[in-house]
């Protein structure tokens, strides 16, 4: 099986669109049309479900795409170890983060990495926070930064780079009546502010935990895939948001925030780089991994 076609079949995985995934692959799309169908052939099986509009893969797809991705990952390895015989380590490695932990957490360590190891390219992918652990599980990215889960999946590995507070904020001056500019006194004000809270992930886990040893009930207005988009909800007015600091200091909305003093406060949550366990094994994916510790 030609390890270019498979390479082929992730970026359209991906990005679920030919157009943008002959762009990445630097093929014309009829060309990556053919080599999906040749994939397809050889597995006597179709990957994808395809029409004018839309591009989904299909079940076998699904598992194909962790196959694909284990089989390009050991292909890199092998490749280096038969060929290489200097220390200079080359090959591809992927890395997912928030937007924020791009240029706050990833920024200097990609700074770092690319003057230690100018033969390791990084391909970097963007997303929501709350799915970049399901990421590294599903074989997608070999490293990604995010909160530590009350439990860490099995096979998973975990570096910690920092510890980040959660802030309840407001808005900087009060636009609606009933979303104040101060922290509520009691359960009752807390009972009738409307809250802009993450969908998921772990910031939301700690403010529900918060609210329930305080015995209150909240007004949910909007719950929010993105921390960053929290941020501009509250700074409109909307209402009370609860996000990690580290979001806020890197906001440009930052002076329309008013952090509250609120107690007893959130608890805060660790912060650093997930990856599986036997990727470690991977000497490009150590050699990032080890950044943490020097």
């Amino acid at each position: 099986m030609n390890i270019k076609i498979l390479k082929h079949f992730l970026s359209l995985a991906d990005n679920l669109h030919f157009g943008r995934a002959s762009d990445e692959c630097h093929i014309s799309i009829s060309a990556l049309s053919r080599n999906i169908r040749q994939l397809e052939d050889e597995l006597g099986v179709e990957l994808f479900n395809r029409d004018n509009r839309t591009v989904t893969l299909t079940r076998e797809g699904q598992k194909f795409v962790e196959y694909a991705h284990e089989t390009s990952s050991q292909w890199n390895l092998i490749r280096h170890e038969l060929t290489d015989n200097s220390d200079q380590l080359k090959g591809e490695i992927s890395l997912y983060s928030s937007v924020t932990a791009s240029y706050s957490f990833f920024y200097e360590l990609l700074n770092r990495f690319r003057i230690a190891q100018p033969g390791i390219e990084i391909k970097l992918r963007t997303g929501d926070a709350e799915h970049a652990i399901a990421h590294i599980l599903d074989g997608q990215e070999d490293i990604t930064i995010a909160a530590h889960p009350a439990k860490l999946p099995r096979g998973l590995a975990f570096n910690p780079i920092a510890m980040s507070p959660l802030l309840f904020i407001a808005p900087l001056e009060q636009q609606v009546p009933n979303v104040p500019t101060t922290a509520p006194n009691n359960v009752e004000e807390w009972a009738n502010i409307p809250m802009i809270l993450s969908e998921s992930g772990m910031s939301r886990v700690h403010v529900d935990e918060w609210f329930h040893h305080q015995g209150i009930t909240p007004k949910i207005y909007a719950q929010v895939t993105g921390n960053e988009a929290i941020v501009s909800m509250v700074s409109l007015g909307f209402g009370i948001g609860v996000v990690p600091k580290i979001v806020l200091e890197n906001s440009p909305l930052v002076d329309r925030i008013k952090v509250l003093d609120v107690q007893p406060e959130l608890a805060p949550y660790d912060i650093g780089l997930f990856a599986l366990e036997k990727n470690l094994n991977n000497p490009l994916v150590e050699a990032f991994w080890n950044l943490i510790e020097e």
